[in-house]
């Protein structure tokens, strides 16, 4: 089992996507996430993952729906972040992000669905916004 933690940043009605520089989903445009560390919390892995692929500094306000996906025999549990944008930065790993790029919700709604590393993810992801079916943070409980 895996589990991804990410951010889905807005501003001015745009959300902050990155394009993939891995092999397996090259080219393919996906919400900044990755995988949580070990002893990180999923708040804490949320954030580290979008700095390290687009620089920047978020803030975490509300959950998604988590999403389970499996992926090759493995079961993924996705956990994404509606978050805001305290600093804004610039791409860190190019071995990992081609390209950053804040593009408007109605562009994304518009786009194939091969363009996406995970277009299900995606769509769901557009749908919550819209419907502001989102969750306080306080319904995960790290208990250490």
């Amino acid at each position: 089992m895996e589990i991804i933690v990410g951010s889905v940043i807005l501003k001015n009605d745009k959300v902050l996507m990155v394009k993939e520089a891995k092999k397996e989903c090259y080219g393919k445009w996906t919400f900044p996430a990755g995988h949580l560390e070990e002893n990180e919390t999923v708040f804490e892995g949320a954030k580290r993952e979008t700095f390290e692929e687009t620089g920047c500094e978020v803030e975490l306000k509300k959950v998604f729906p988590i999403f389970i996906k499996r992926v090759e025999d493995v079961n993924r549990i996705m956990i994404h972040f509606l978050a805001d944008l305290l600093k804004e930065g610039s791409i860190l790993d190019r071995d990992e992000i081609l390209e950053a790029k804040w593009i408007a919700v109605g562009e994304l709604k518009k786009m194939k669905e091969d363009e996406f590393r995970s277009y299900a993810v995606a769509k769901q992801i557009i749908e919550s916004l819209e419907k502001g079916n989102l969750y306080e943070l306080d319904m995960i409980k790290d208990i250490w």
